[in-house]
């Protein structure tokens, strides 16, 4: 066949340390690109006529040799894409368009999804139509996306530093993952190109520098805003192109969208994301980009563009961290497949390669794990995975070679909780208890002892979240008056730390009587608080009064007014407009003496509510997790007697919420894993 005129080495990419590398190695050993190529357009069916034309077209000019090449690696990879169809899909990605409709309006994402469900009813991804890209995908199409992409790589001033290699992986390619396909770069070039002028015509600015670039756009973009929200319906493909310059959604529409943007600008980028994130039960993503240099950096709305190494992102707990690749790392393909056993779909047709080496500073070359640690028993499988805690599952996020004796993982980041298991008949089988690897290489087991602990309980999900609101209560304080205007008055108590519970219970420092109190939030908090109950000297009941205050709220909807302090509803919170001088008091009618103050900080929701129906679970061995048993709240806090000690633990809430995470109980308080 003509268009299979001379072996041609497929770009391949190795990522070693923040740089970079290309490689014409090939991507499959053993297995020469020309047969690559040919087995993708064996796989056409009927459309290899239409993979052929594009083929043709760039290998008659010799000026058109790397387009031919582009055309190649496009389509040696095309059999690993699988888009989606129907009407139910564009129902549902109506969702991100109610998103932006409705901003500001105090409509929670949670009400959105469930109006999409109940008018359209369930979305089940097999219900669409699936349609290959190796059969589907067009001449004009393909063509279309090869000159576009070419054009910008060669036109803008920062192509110069991007090598072909680069250039293939990270500015060609036609899609993100799953979605629906459209022509969208011609459209997204004309519409976004114009934020770069100033760019180019600067005297000043480096504008050869990709990342110069990358920060000037971003730049420019994130001022609109972004509408954010780790609330979508479930099992949703990729939204594609369109749907995503809304500029809606979760992190993986936020960066969808960011990809769109800077690849039909000639600014090339990858998706990386940690598949579990060491402290939470998510998965998270994000933007990267390298510099002319080849260091490293990375964006998420609504930041600007930081340098890895110099940033915290180094220090948030991860296992592992991987790049999206468009084309598939057939290297651990084949090494995955000579182990002949059922892979978890993380690995199964892996678009991606490792990069935790760049993400972290507490970084394990080799993770041996002692032989003493793993159950007895021979395994099924020959691949053993590195697992991250999600709820009460376990999820794979590394895997290795497994005899049954001997476990080592490559390239780990430190100080999350693992667990390792084989992935037999559809199920994880576990091979070790939980444990962690600190700072100093040493292992911590979660074993469960004989000896046990009482143990009380203030929140069902790590607080590190809550942080921004608790420390905007530092320096807040509790006022007093007889004069409406509070130009003279008494401060009753002044926060000092961060509150740890829903619910802190405090003294008056004053023993005088007054007919107005309030709080007052600190400079820069915006008035953040949920409830605040003032008692006389005494009194097991709040004193009632009239509610006032500052109004106007943040969000300039109504939704967190400062009526909301005295509400009862510790769920809605007191956002004042402006950053400082916002208050929320009442007016007692009469001076009062005021014995103690209870206040509860703005959250999301996730400390122990009064009347709530608990669970407390421990893991045990092998895969169990045991109850301690069932309770009703009747504070906000719980007890538990004879937990066992040096184990994990986790508390449900049958009554609300779906945020629980995993625990140990260490020196009298919950310390997050």
């Amino acid at each position: 066949m003509k268009v299979l005129i001379k072996l041609f080495f497929v770009c391949s990419f190795a990522v070693i340390g923040n740089f970079l590398f290309f490689s014409c190695t090939g991507t499959k050993k053993n297995v020469p690109a020309v047969a690559l190529l040919e087995s993708a357009l064996q796989q056409a069916g009927e459309n290899r006529a239409e993979l052929e034309k594009v083929l043709s077209r760039y290998q008659t000019d010799p000026a058109d040799s790397l387009k031919y090449k582009a055309a190649c690696f496009l389509i040696e990879n095309m059999p690993y894409y699988t888009y989606y169809k129907g009407k139910r899909l564009e129902q549902y990605l109506t969702y991100y368009t109610l998103l932006q409709e409705t901003r500001g309006m105090g409509i929670s994402p949670n009400l959105l999804v469930d109006s999409i469900h109940y008018m359209y009813g369930a979305f089940q991804l097999d219900s669409l139509q699936s349609c290959k890209d190796i059969e589907t995908v067009d001449s004009a199409y393909l063509c279309n996306n090869i000159e576009w992409a070419f054009k910008v790589w060669q036109e803008q001033p920062w192509g110069k530093h991007v090598s072909f290699a680069v250039f293939c992986e990270y500015l060609l390619p036609y899609r993100i993952g799953d979605e629906t396909l459209s022509s969208w770069r011609e459209n997204i070039y004309r519409k976004y190109n114009p934020l770069l002028d100033s760019l180019r015509a600067s005297g000043v600015l480096d504008k050869a520098d990709p990342i110069v670039a990358a920060r000037c756009l971003l730049d420019s973009i994130r001022k609109e805003g972004t509408v954010f929200t780790t609330v979508a319906p479930a099992n949703l493909p990729h939204v594609g192109p369109e749907v995503a310059q809304q500029k809606t959604g979760s992190c993986r529409e936020t960066t969808d969208f960011v990809v769109y943007v800077c690849r039909a600008l000639g600014i090339p980028c990858a998706i990386d994301f940690m598949p579990i994130r060491g402290d939470e039960n998510d998965s998270h993503q994000w933007i990267s980009f390298t510099d002319k240099y080849g260091t490293l950096y990375y964006h998420e709305f609504p930041n600007g563009v930081s340098e890895v190494r110099k940033d915290g992102v180094c220090a948030i707990p991860k296992i592992k961290v991987y790049r999206n690749t468009f084309s598939l790392n057939r290297s651990m393909q084949e090494d995955m497949q000579a182990l002949d056993t059922v892979i978890v779909p993380l690995f199964e047709d892996p678009h991606l390669v490792d990069v935790t080496f760049s993400y972290t500073k507490d970084f394990k070359k080799e993770l041996k794990i002692p032989g003493s640690a793993i159950y007895r028993g021979r395994p099924r499988s020959r691949i053993a995975y590195l697992c991250a805690s999600r709820l009460m599952e376990w999820e794979p996020v590394a895997w290795t070679e497994f005899d049954g004796r001997k476990l080592v993982f490559k390239d780990i980041q430190k100080g999350s909780v693992m667990r390792v298991a084989t992935y037999e008949q559809g199920h994880l089988r576990f091979w070790t208890d939980p444990f962690e690897v600190d700072i100093s290489n040493e292992f911590h087991f979660y074993t469960p002892s004989d000896s046990v602990q009482d143990v009380t309980l203030f929140a069902k999900y790590t607080l590190r979240g809550e942080d921004f609101f608790r420390n905007r209560m530092i320096g807040g304080t509790f006022e007093g008056s007889n004069d409406p205007a509070f130009r003279e008055k008494d401060i009753l108590y002044r926060i000092d730390r961060k509150p740890e519970r829903l619910q802190t219970v405090v003294q008056s420092y004053s023993s005088k009587a007054y007919r107005y109190v309030r709080y007052i939030g600190p400079r820069d908090a915006h008035c953040n608080i949920a409830e605040v109950a003032f008692y006389g000297s005494g009194d097991t009941v709040p004193l009632k009064g009239k509610v006032i205050g500052t109004p106007g709220c943040f969000q300039k909807d109504g939704s967190h007014e400062y009526t909301n302090t005295f509400d009862g509803d510790v769920t809605t919170s007191y956002d004042y407009i402006e950053p400082s001088g916002g208050w929320a008091g009442l007016d007692l009618g009469t001076p009062k003496q005021i014995g103690k103050i209870v206040y509860t900080p703005r959250s999301y929701d996730n400390y122990i509510r009064p009347g709530d129906e608990y669970e407390l679970f421990y893991c045990a061995k092998r895969d169990k997790w045991e109850s301690l048993g069932r309770q009703v709240s009747g504070a906000d806090s719980l007890s538990y007697k004879n937990v066992p000690a040096h184990t994990l633990l986790l508390l449900k809430n049958y009554s609300r919420g779906v945020q629980e995470r995993i625990f140990k109980y260490e020196d009298g308080r919950q310390v997050w894993r």
